[in-house]
This record gives structure tokens, C-alpha cells and sequence, in this order.
């Protein structure tokens, strides 16, 4: 499927607050790009012991379903603050919220979800959610967390992958929606922040390492440029620590994309890990962005 097939923006809700600012983002990406909203929540019958011989269950089920349709009626009113014509579907479904996100994810142009979620007597547990979606979605996924600041640059992780390449694509995109500057982050190293302390293993870097990087850097970028010519890059190379690297830039950013996962190896940025570090400790919101389907 192209992504101009993929017409709609998904949302897990849950009733925690989390939840609720991960549907903000998604109302205003919907809004901006002319999708329609699908707002889903997942009933969860699991803390209740549903099927027990000594519950209930037909009155957990009345219970927990109508505390499910509460949530997305105050969700789908939440969303028409953002704009009242905005095109919104809700939908209710027992089972896992993570699996389910990710089927859905086959036709949406990006899945949205809360970094955390405590919820009501219904909760899907967004938190424990965001990793197991982003590892297997079919498209981007934007997990929301830390602050929201408008004005600031996009910030993107580089580090030459084929899922980099999309990354790169996507953060061109942010940007110009925005209207911001793009940050093009590249870290050649994995290793950690004290690897190049001892001079014995800084006089180990190859010669013209800095050069080569610049070059891995200019030709993730090339082409880019061109289709977003509004769009003013700024370029950053570090020698290590990618992880540390990027969460810095949280705490400036408005938004940071990376890939789900890396190419490895000495002169690249392991993308997987680093990804897995975002969604949990970010200050701002993180767009993981999957490889390319076959």
C-alpha cells in the first residue's frame, strides 16, 4: 500500500492522561494533513479476572464496556476542540491494544500513543504498549511524551541504514509542516562517553574519520534538500554515544525521529537500542519509524 493510500491517523486511548495527549497530537496531525481520526480503545478484562468462578462476568463485561464507551465519547469531544469538522471514527475491541495497533498500522499513514498509561477501570496499559508497537508497526509511530514546544527544530538521527533513509524522509516532512529548521544528528560511534578519554584509543580514530562521516552525513541528506528547499538543515557529528546524544537533543527539540533499528557496526548508530532509549526517557515527543515493508 502507498503511503497516499494510507489516509488516517490512529490513536490507542485508555483514560490516562498520557492517552490524552497522545490523541492531541493526533487531532493536530490529522487536522494538518487532511486524515481522518481513528480513535480505538481496547477493554481489558484482565484485572478483574473475567471468566472466574466467583466474578460476575456478565456484569464485569457491562461494567468495563461501558466505562470503554465513556472513554471514547470524551475522547472523540477532546478532538473536535482541536477542529469540529475533523473526520473521526471510534471504535471498542477486546484483546490486545499493542496487537491490535500494530494491525491497523498496515493501512494508516501513523500510529499515535501515549509514552505511559494508568487509564480507568479499562486500561490498556499504554506504556507497556509503546515498545511492542514500535518494534512491529507497519508505519511511523509517534510515542508522546515530555513537553510540546512548537517553535522548536525537528530533530533527526542519521546514521546511513536503509531505515535511516526513511527517517531522514520523514523528518524533511516534519520540518516543512512545521515550518522549522531540521537538526540531522550523526553519531559514527556506538561506543560509549568515556571510550575516547584515554589518548592511547583517541590516537586509534583512523585519520580523516571526520571527513568520511561528513560524507555519510551529505549523502543521507542529498536529494532531500531539493524537495524541501524551505526547509533550512543544520549538521551535527559526534564521535560517540548516540543515545546520550540524542536524548540531549529532547530537551530542545520539538519532535525527534529516528529508525526502529541500524545497520551496527563501528561507524554507525544502532538505531534499535537507541530508539528503545527515546520512547522511555524523551522530553519530547518521538517518531519511530519502521523499515520499509516487503
Amino acid at each position: 500500500m502507498s503511503t497516499a493510500d494510507r489516509n488516517s491517523v490512529v490513536v490507542g486511548v485508555d483514560g490516562s492522561e498520557s492517552a490524552w495527549a497522545a490523541l492531541r497530537v493526533a487531532a493536530g496531525v490529522a487536522a494538518k494533513r487532511g486524515l481522518r481520526l481513528k480513535i480505538i480503545h481496547a477493554l481489558d478484562f484482565a484485572p478483574y479476572g473475567f471468566g472466574g468462578p466467583y466474578i460476575d462476568s456478565g456484569g464485569v463485561f457491562e461494567w468495563v464496556e461501558a466505562s470503554g464507551k465513556s472513554i471514547l465519547q470524551d475522547a472523540e469531544a477532546l478532538a473536535r476542540e482541536r477542529k469540529a469538522d475533523l473526520e473521526i471514527k471510534t471504535e471498542l475491541s477486546i484483546g490486545s491494544s499493542a496487537q491490535w495497533l500494530v494491525d491497523l498500522s498496515e493501512q494508516a499513514r501513523v500510529i499515535v500513543i501515549g509514552a505511559s498509561g494508568v487509564g480507568a477501570a479499562t486500561t490498556a496499559l499504554l506504556g507497556n504498549n509503546a515498545v511492542s508497537v514500535t518494534t512491529h508497526a507497519h508505519c511511523p509511530v509517534v510515542v508522546v511524551r515530555g513537553e510540546i514546544r512548537p517553535e522548536a527544530p525537528v530533530v533527526v538521527g542519521v546514521d546511513g541504514s536503509a531505515t535511516s533513509v526513511r527517517a531522514v524522509e520523514v523528518g524533511f516532512q516534519e520540518a516543512d509542516l512545521r515550518g522549522v529548521p531540521l537538526v540531522a544528528v550523526h553519531v559514527w560511534s556506538d561506543l560509549g562517553p568515556t571510550a575516547f578519554e584515554d589518548p592511547r584509543a583517541a590516537a586509534l580514530v583512523p585519520r580523516g574519520i571526520e571527513d568520511e562521516e561528513e560524507a555519510v552525513l551529505a549523502e543521507a541528506l542529498a536529494g532531500w534538500q531539493e524537495q524541501f528547499p524551505d526547509v533550512h538543515v543544520e549538521r551535527r557529528i559526534y564521535i560517540d554515544n548516540p543515545r546520550a546524544r540524542l536524548l540531549d537533543w529532547t530537551e530542545k527539540a520539538q519532535l525527534v525521529v529516528v529508525g526502529s533499528r541500524g545497520r551496527g557496526g563501528f561507524r554507525s548508530m544502532l538505531l534499535g537500542s537507541t530508539s528503545n532509549s527515546l520512547i522511555s526517557q524523551a522530553n519530547c515527543p518521538v517518531v519511530v519509524v519502521r523499515p520499509e515493508s516487503n
